[in-house]
Protein backbone atom coordinates (compact mmCIF):
# COMPACT_ATOMS: atom_id res chain seq x y z
CA UNK A 1 0.00 0.00 0.00
CA UNK A 2 1.50 3.39 -1.06
CA UNK A 3 0.87 6.26 1.26
CA UNK A 4 2.51 9.19 -0.67
CA UNK A 5 1.34 10.50 -3.38
CA UNK A 6 4.36 11.44 -4.84
CA UNK A 7 5.30 8.37 -5.07
CA UNK A 8 1.98 7.30 -6.61
CA UNK A 9 1.85 9.98 -9.36
CA UNK A 10 5.65 8.65 -10.19
CA UNK A 11 4.88 5.26 -10.30
CA UNK A 12 2.04 5.84 -12.77
CA UNK A 13 3.81 8.76 -14.89
CA UNK A 14 6.60 6.63 -15.68
CA UNK A 15 3.69 3.73 -17.06
CA UNK A 16 1.09 6.07 -18.62
CA UNK A 17 2.05 6.01 -22.12
CA UNK A 18 2.15 2.15 -22.23
CA UNK A 19 -0.29 1.50 -19.75
CA UNK A 20 -2.91 -0.09 -22.18
CA UNK A 21 -0.58 -1.98 -23.98
CA UNK A 22 0.38 -3.54 -21.13
CA UNK A 23 -2.91 -4.59 -20.32
CA UNK A 24 -4.51 -4.73 -24.09
CA UNK A 25 -7.10 -7.58 -23.37
CA UNK A 26 -8.70 -5.97 -19.76
CA UNK A 27 -11.46 -4.78 -21.65
CA UNK A 28 -14.42 -7.42 -21.23
CA UNK A 29 -13.82 -7.39 -17.44
CA UNK A 30 -13.93 -3.71 -17.30
CA UNK A 31 -17.42 -4.23 -19.30
CA UNK A 32 -18.44 -6.86 -16.93
CA UNK A 33 -17.67 -5.15 -13.70
CA UNK A 34 -19.51 -1.83 -14.83
CA UNK A 35 -22.71 -4.20 -15.61
CA UNK A 36 -22.26 -5.42 -11.68
CA UNK A 37 -22.74 -1.35 -10.55
CA UNK A 38 -26.56 -1.60 -11.90
CA UNK A 39 -26.07 1.70 -13.25
CA UNK A 40 -29.39 3.05 -15.40
CA UNK A 41 -30.18 5.78 -17.96
CA UNK A 42 -29.50 9.39 -16.36
CA UNK A 43 -27.38 7.59 -13.49
CA UNK A 44 -23.87 9.78 -12.35
CA UNK A 45 -21.04 8.09 -12.00
CA UNK A 46 -17.31 8.60 -11.08
CA UNK A 47 -14.66 6.48 -11.87
CA UNK A 48 -12.15 6.86 -8.73
CA UNK A 49 -8.56 6.36 -9.68
CA UNK A 50 -9.41 6.47 -13.27
CA UNK A 51 -5.95 6.10 -14.26
CA UNK A 52 -5.66 6.27 -18.95
CA UNK A 53 -9.79 6.01 -18.39
CA UNK A 54 -10.53 2.48 -19.87
CA UNK A 55 -13.73 2.41 -17.73
CA UNK A 56 -15.35 5.65 -19.19
CA UNK A 57 -16.72 3.62 -22.36
CA UNK A 58 -18.75 1.21 -20.77
CA UNK A 59 -19.83 3.72 -18.14
CA UNK A 60 -21.25 6.04 -20.69
CA UNK A 61 -22.83 2.88 -22.18
CA UNK A 62 -24.80 2.52 -18.90
CA UNK A 63 -25.98 5.88 -18.08
CA UNK A 64 -26.20 6.60 -21.89
CA UNK A 65 -26.09 10.51 -22.92
CA UNK A 66 -28.47 11.63 -20.46
CA UNK A 67 -26.33 10.72 -17.90
CA UNK A 68 -22.68 12.12 -16.00
CA UNK A 69 -19.80 10.03 -16.05
CA UNK A 70 -16.53 11.48 -14.08
CA UNK A 71 -13.34 10.19 -14.05
CA UNK A 72 -10.71 11.54 -11.77
CA UNK A 73 -6.96 10.81 -11.19
CA UNK A 74 -4.10 11.67 -9.40
CA UNK A 75 -1.90 11.97 -12.30
CA UNK A 76 -1.76 13.96 -15.00
CA UNK A 77 0.11 11.46 -17.34
CA UNK A 78 -2.65 9.26 -17.00
CA UNK A 79 -5.12 11.56 -17.84
CA UNK A 80 -3.30 12.50 -20.72
CA UNK A 81 -3.05 9.32 -22.19
CA UNK A 82 -6.95 8.95 -21.74
CA UNK A 83 -7.03 12.25 -23.80
CA UNK A 84 -4.61 10.81 -26.46
CA UNK A 85 -7.10 8.11 -26.71
CA UNK A 86 -10.11 9.73 -26.79
CA UNK A 87 -11.82 8.57 -23.76
CA UNK A 88 -12.67 12.22 -22.19
CA UNK A 89 -15.58 11.92 -25.23
CA UNK A 90 -17.33 9.67 -22.48
CA UNK A 91 -16.53 11.37 -19.37
CA UNK A 92 -15.02 14.72 -17.79
CA UNK A 93 -11.99 13.95 -16.86
CA UNK A 94 -10.45 15.28 -13.53
CA UNK A 95 -7.33 16.46 -11.62
CA UNK A 96 -8.27 15.31 -8.51
CA UNK A 97 -7.42 13.06 -5.26
CA UNK A 98 -9.63 10.77 -4.31
CA UNK A 99 -9.30 11.51 -0.27
CA UNK A 100 -10.84 15.16 -1.25
CA UNK A 101 -12.97 15.12 -3.98
CA UNK A 102 -14.28 18.50 -5.48
CA UNK A 103 -17.85 17.18 -5.57
CA UNK A 104 -20.92 18.13 -3.49
CA UNK A 105 -22.22 15.32 -1.06
CA UNK A 106 -24.63 12.80 -2.17
CA UNK A 107 -24.48 13.99 -5.51
CA UNK A 108 -23.23 10.68 -7.38
CA UNK A 109 -25.38 7.47 -7.67
CA UNK A 110 -22.22 5.05 -7.81
CA UNK A 111 -18.59 4.61 -8.28
CA UNK A 112 -16.33 2.37 -9.81
CA UNK A 113 -12.92 2.08 -8.41
CA UNK A 114 -10.11 -0.30 -10.37
CA UNK A 115 -7.29 -1.28 -8.93
CA UNK A 116 -7.59 1.84 -6.06
CA UNK A 117 -7.54 0.46 -3.01
CA UNK A 118 -3.89 -0.52 -2.49
CA UNK A 119 -3.36 3.04 -3.35
CA UNK A 120 -5.02 4.79 -0.81
CA UNK A 121 -2.97 6.49 1.73
CA UNK A 122 -6.13 6.07 4.14
CA UNK A 123 -8.05 3.64 3.15
CA UNK A 124 -11.04 3.96 5.91
CA UNK A 125 -10.73 7.81 5.20
CA UNK A 126 -10.87 7.22 1.70
CA UNK A 127 -13.41 4.95 1.45
CA UNK A 128 -15.70 7.42 3.10
CA UNK A 129 -14.97 10.53 1.32
CA UNK A 130 -16.26 8.10 -1.43
CA UNK A 131 -19.22 7.49 0.44
CA UNK A 132 -19.79 11.18 0.99
CA UNK A 133 -20.43 12.28 -2.64
CA UNK A 134 -22.77 8.98 -3.19
CA UNK A 135 -26.64 9.27 -2.24
CA UNK A 136 -27.38 6.41 0.31
CA UNK A 137 -28.42 3.07 -1.50
CA UNK A 138 -25.65 4.21 -4.15
CA UNK A 139 -23.23 1.99 -5.35
CA UNK A 140 -19.42 1.29 -5.18
CA UNK A 141 -17.83 -0.95 -7.57
CA UNK A 142 -14.21 -1.81 -6.02
CA UNK A 143 -12.46 -3.43 -9.23
CA UNK A 144 -9.46 -5.52 -10.52
CA UNK A 145 -9.24 -7.28 -13.79
CA UNK A 146 -7.03 -10.34 -12.40
CA UNK A 147 -7.97 -11.77 -9.18
CA UNK A 148 -5.31 -11.15 -5.88
CA UNK A 149 -3.65 -14.35 -6.21
CA UNK A 150 -2.79 -13.47 -10.10
CA UNK A 151 -2.01 -10.31 -9.01
CA UNK A 152 0.78 -11.49 -6.43
CA UNK A 153 2.13 -13.82 -8.73
CA UNK A 154 2.64 -10.94 -11.34
CA UNK A 155 4.45 -8.97 -8.76
CA UNK A 156 6.71 -11.74 -7.58
CA UNK A 157 4.44 -12.48 -4.17
CA UNK A 158 2.31 -14.29 -2.27
CA UNK A 159 -1.17 -12.87 -0.72
CA UNK A 160 -0.01 -12.05 2.84
CA UNK A 161 -3.00 -11.78 5.49
CA UNK A 162 -3.16 -8.29 6.00
CA UNK A 163 -4.32 -7.58 2.15
CA UNK A 164 -6.76 -5.42 2.40
CA UNK A 165 -8.86 -6.39 -0.63
CA UNK A 166 -9.08 -9.99 1.35
CA UNK A 167 -13.09 -10.52 1.82
CA UNK A 168 -12.17 -10.54 6.03
CA UNK A 169 -10.52 -7.56 5.76
CA UNK A 170 -12.56 -5.59 3.25
CA UNK A 171 -16.22 -5.89 4.55
CA UNK A 172 -15.46 -4.53 7.88
CA UNK A 173 -12.92 -1.94 6.27
CA UNK A 174 -16.41 -0.80 4.40
CA UNK A 175 -18.63 -1.37 7.02
CA UNK A 176 -16.26 1.23 8.60
CA UNK A 177 -16.39 3.77 5.95
CA UNK A 178 -20.36 4.02 5.49
CA UNK A 179 -20.53 1.38 3.05
CA UNK A 180 -22.25 -2.92 3.13
CA UNK A 181 -20.95 -5.14 0.93
CA UNK A 182 -23.11 -7.04 -1.17
CA UNK A 183 -21.14 -9.32 -3.45
CA UNK A 184 -17.50 -10.52 -3.20
CA UNK A 185 -15.83 -12.36 -6.35
CA UNK A 186 -12.31 -13.25 -5.87
CA UNK A 187 -10.94 -15.11 -8.67
CA UNK A 188 -7.67 -15.39 -11.18
CA UNK A 189 -9.70 -13.76 -14.12
CA UNK A 190 -11.23 -11.13 -11.71
CA UNK A 191 -11.52 -9.09 -8.27
CA UNK A 192 -15.27 -7.44 -7.96
CA UNK A 193 -16.80 -6.00 -4.53
CA UNK A 194 -20.02 -4.44 -4.65
CA UNK A 195 -21.27 -2.02 -1.83
CA UNK A 196 -23.79 0.08 -1.00
CA UNK A 197 -23.76 2.98 0.20
CA UNK A 198 -25.68 3.04 3.91
CA UNK A 199 -27.66 5.65 5.07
Amino acid sequence: MSVDHTHVQEFFAARAADWDSRFPDDGPAYAAAVTGLGLREGDRVLDAGCGTGRALPPLRAAVGRSGVVLGADLTPAMLRTAVRAGRDRDGRLLLADVAALPLRPGVLDAVFAAGLIAHLPHPADNLRELARVVRPGGTLALFHPIGRAALAARHGRRITPDDLRAEGNLRPLLGRSGWRMTSYVDEDARFLALAVRED
